[in-house]
């Protein structure tokens, strides 16, 4: 007679196989696992079972799960060096990933007190505010509103609609080069509108990082506040910027 002892638990054959189908290729780095259910069906168990199995490779780094979203193939964190060059398609070109910017909206306002005082600028003075989405390698790892002053960037707002690269559109009105004058970083948590765009659940941990990019000049050109997914992003300080 078989020794029941002997036998593999239910658990632990499912984290076996999803392990092997990590191995194998069968889904990549960020890629979402199939639901409970469709696991459960695979593999003929209830979904407590199934979430045994799938809290195995969470508790081995294989396997990342997001509240109301479901498990996913933890990706390996892109590595985004903050100092005095901050550049986001050649940060993420080096460190092997494919960049790619969404455009979220665009749109010419007054300027509030912090913001003003960031860009050295009047209360109230036009700024135009483009909101975006920054991924890497199709995973979307940020969102980021930049704000230029409008009376020393005139055509910069038709410029980002055209361009989408800040670094484009900057030297489309005259600013041939830029430097990180200041950068602050801070802990936060995704708003609802966060998790949206992030793929992440409400209250997730973000690191929000605020900005100012002046021109050769020493003007400030540029100030920024970008919140990244802390699970997908390392960020390094490099530079003489100010952290």
């Amino acid at each position: 007679m078989r020794d029941r002892s002997q036998t593999t638990p239910i658990w632990q054959a499912i984290a076996n196989a999803l392990r092997s189908d990590l191995a194998e290729g069968r889904y990549g780095s960020g890629d979402k696992l199939p639901t409970e259910a469709a696991l459960a069906a695979r593999f003929g168990v209830n979904r407590h079972t199934v979430r045994h199995g799938v809290a195995a490779l969470v508790s081995e780094g294989l396997v990342r799960t997001r509240r109301g979203a479901g498990a996913f193939v933890a990706a390996t964190p892109t590595e985004y060096p903050l100092g005095r060059r901050v550049r986001f398609h050649e940060n993420l070109i080096a460190a092997g990933r494919r960049p790619e910017k969404r455009l979220l909206a665009l749109e010419e306002r007054a300027a509030t007190q912090g913001e003003a005082q960031a860009l050295q600028v009047n209360v109230g003075e036009a700024v135009c505010a483009y909101h975006g989405l920054s991924l890497a390698d199709g995973q979307p790892i940020a969102v980021f509103e930049s704000l230029f002053p409008l009376r020393q960037l005139a055509g910069i707002t038709a410029a980002l609609e055209q361009l989408r690269s800040v670094t484009a559109a900057l030297a489309h009105v005259g600013v041939s080069d830029y430097t990180r004058a200041s950068t602050r970083l801070t802990a936060v948590r995704a708003t609802a509108t966060h998790a949206l765009h992030l793929q992440v659940a409400e209250g997730d941990p973000l690191l929000r990082s605020s900005g100012v990019n002046q021109g050769l000049d020493g003007q400030p050109v540029e100030y920024g506040r970008t919140f990244f997914a802390g699970d997908r992003v390392t960020l390094t300080l490099e530079g003489q910027g100010e952290i």
